[in-house]
């Protein structure tokens, strides 16, 4: 009897986690969920657009409601600037922060550009930086990503890298009486791209020397190429002025690959870091439900005080 009895409070406690993790599925989260994280992830459009609706305004509101305090938009210079001016109004009246957009000079997929050396690609560089300096006033933004293009193949490595740091250097001149910061991305999409490791993005942006050009450090391209993030991080400490995230493979939410980021989120809080992690991956699982086990994703990694 005391056996039936015990089996029976066990399947009565089975019944209750499975009924609270259905309802965590559904979207029926405490109140925890509107609590500010410990770090401040930036979501993107469309992230959050099956509860929210397809207007990224409502889409950043209820980003706020689950705790989020950042967006971070690559495609926002490129938006009309009535768009940029309500995102700019809705993020100033949250409090939220603004993170990353990409300097429009070079769209996807990138061209040689700046490791060429070539002064007409050098003038569409600057060129964008003029403009990027009023389109981040219309956000109150602060980053602006920057990718030197592709591997230029007529010319050594050593060459392609100073044409890319002389170009860098009068952007320079004109973001920083704005406070504007270049954070240079690099990327594994391809191996024809110039910028692919922590090492090189760290070596350039010394050899530029300036407080408005920083690493962008994409922990997702960093796993696929060179993994060791921990201690890259430490290494390449000094000139990453922003972090973005991705699990691996798959390129999702944490949790839903091979990188620890609870441990990595501990590490990067530890620093002091007060930026913007911009969220710049997919969602595992479809729908409302995808989207709500998405923030729960973020929930766990980011319990680690």
């Amino acid at each position: 009897m005391q056996r039936r009895k015990f089996m029976q409070q066990s399947v009565l406690a089975s019944a209750g986690m499975l009924a609270a993790s259905a309802a965590t599925a559904s979207g029926k989260t405490n109140k925890a969920s509107g609590k500010p994280f410990n770090l401040n992830y930036g979501i993107h459009d469309g992230m959050f657009e099956d509860n929210a609706g397809k207007d990224f305004t409502d889409q950043i509101k209820f980003a706020y409601d689950m705790g989020f305090r950042a967006i971070e938009d690559n495609g926002f210079m490129d938006r009309p600037v009535d768009q940029q001016k309500k995102i700019g109004d809705t993020l100033a009246k949250l409090g939220m922060s603004m993170g990353v957009f990409v300097m429009n000079f070079d769209h996807w997929p990138v061209k040689t550009s700046l490791t060429s050396g070539s002064k007409e690609w050098r003038d569409k560089f600057l060129k964008s930086c003029n403009d990027a300096i009023e389109v981040a006033k219309r956000c109150n933004g602060k980053w602006i990503t920057v990718v030197p293009g592709n591997y230029e193949r007529s010319l050594p490595m050593e060459y392609q890298t100073s044409n890319v740091i002389e170009a860098l250097r009068p952007a320079c001149d004109m973001l920083e009486p704005h406070g504007l910061v270049m954070v240079l991305e690099a990327l594994s999409d391809t191996p024809d791209l110039f910028l692919r490791h922590s090492d090189q993005t760290f070596m350039i942006c010394k050899a530029v020397n300036s407080p408005s050009c920083k690493f962008l450090f994409d922990m997702y391209h960093m796993q696929r190429n060179e993994g060791n993030i921990i201690n890259n991080i430490d290494a390449a400490w000094d000139e990453i002025g922003y972090f973005q995230i991705g699990d691996n493979p798959g390129r999702n939410e944490p949790t839903t690959g091979e990188m620890n980021y609870k441990n990595i989120f501990k590490h990067i809080h530890s620093k002091g870091y007060k930026g913007v992690l911009g969220m710049e991956h997919g969602t595992l699982n479809p729908g409302k439900e995808g989207e709500m086990k998405l923030i729960e994703a973020y929930r766990w990694s980011d319990d680690f005080l």
